[in-house]
């Protein structure tokens, strides 16, 4: 990647190393590479912390290429759903501790409940007030014992998101921001500024504090968001008008939006996910069985459903591959004069891979019966 690698490969004075992989990978990666790296000898930085995941599944069963089920590569992007609600969603339910699952309906509802209607709601509201009530200009804030019991409660959830991240548990530290919009909201809802805006003077002050207080909540989210959603953190960074200086994670939770500073135009950051929308991309990512084939031929009793292009030329690569690799290994079996019981359950495999690859392809699922043996 660089010519400059040894400043970080040869370095372990300087380098701590992070490793994230997932649990199936930790035997090479905690044993076998750094006992490489030692046999060397030649003053390889070796891995200081090793984050492994357990597994992600697919609905109520497995990811599986062969077979079509589940999203893959650039099929995210062609579902049309923003790539920051991808890597939300699949961050919220990362299997720091256990196996989880990703589930069509889960997505649509944290998408619809934790960022529409908690994040995006909190923020959008924050920045509208400022627009609709004071010009475009953050208000005075006269802070009161509520005030400051709210800022206390967004510290304690800044405080707990630092040491999270600090122990590599990237899941648990994303809730505490959605807890820090929660908590906004809560406070908006209390003090009500757009019913206080219409009253005496002290009430317009009140409603002034509230909305500078939730604006600049707005301002820190934005930047706790960064490494999760760095798109819509730059949007909200946009519309709030955050100096580049501002846009610095501190471990206190400080005023980077003084009064009289002006916010640009602020508009909602996210979309609601229909149901509609959600099962038919839950029934185009549902695969189908691989007997059935991507076109089986006509008169085949073992039609199945039509695959998708995309999704036949994934299973044809998948099976070329495999049966090049066992053909390869049968013709060193026979090199190598191995057991007559032995090549013969290694040929098998071959012919069924060869006979999945026909279905696949559309062609005869019968397969030349091999050299010496005949039909009975």
């Amino acid at each position: 990647y660089t010519d400059q690698w040894e400043r970080w490969w040869k370095n372990p004075q300087q380098v701590e190393l992070y490793n994230f992989m997932a649990k199936d990978n930790v035997p090479f990666h905690s044993v076998i590479f750094p006992c490489s790296l030692l046999g060397a000898d030649d003053n390889y930085t070796l891995v200081n912390h090793l984050i492994a995941t357990e597994y992600l599944n697919y609905e109520d069963g497995k990811f599986s290429k062969s077979r079509g089920v589940g999203v893959f590569g650039d099929m995210a992007k062609d579902t049309g759903i923003p790539a920051d609600i991808w890597r939300f969603y699949l961050l919220y339910l990362r299997p720091e501790g256990q196996d989880s699952a990703f589930s069509w309906s889960d997505l649509m509802l944290k998408n619809n409940s934790e960022l529409l209607n908690n994040l995006g709601n909190f923020i959008n509201r924050a920045g509208m007030f400022v627009c609709k009530f004071f010009g475009g200009a953050v208000p005075p804030m006269v802070l009161t014992a509520d005030d400051k019991r709210f800022l206390a409660r967004v510290t304690l959830e800044l405080h707990q998101y630092h040491q999270l991240l600090e122990k590599v548990r990237i899941r648990d530290a994303l809730r505490c921001i959605l807890s820090i919009s929660r908590h906004g909201n809560q406070y908006m809802q209390v003090n009500e500024p757009w019913k206080r805006i219409k009253g005496d003077e002290k009430d317009r002050q009140r409603a002034g504090t509230v909305t500078g207080v939730a604006v600049n909540t707005a301002s820190l989210l934005a930047v706790m968001l960064q490494p999760y959603m760095p798109s819509v953190s730059l949007a909200i960074q946009g519309q709030l008008c955050i100096p580049p200086g501002c846009f610095v994670l501190s471990h206190s939770f400080t005023c980077t939006l003084p009064p009289g500073h002006r916010v640009g135009t602020v508009s909602p950051l996210f979309q609601k996910l229909e149901n509609d929308q959600i099962e038919a991309l839950r029934k185009r990512f549902g695969g189908g069985q691989v007997s059935g084939g991507c076109g089986a031929p006509r008169g085949s009793s073992t039609l199945g459903t039509s695959w998708p292009l995309q999704l036949c030329f994934l299973l044809i690569q998948e099976l070329t591959e495999e049966g090049a690799k066992q053909g390869n290994h049968v013709r060193q079996l026979k090199a190598n004069k191995a057991e007559k019981a032995q090549v013969d359950v290694e040929v098998a495999k071959l012919l069924e891979l060869k006979k999945q690859l026909a279905l696949a392809e559309g062609k005869s699922p019968e397969v030349p019966v091999p050299k010496g043996k005949r039909k009975k």
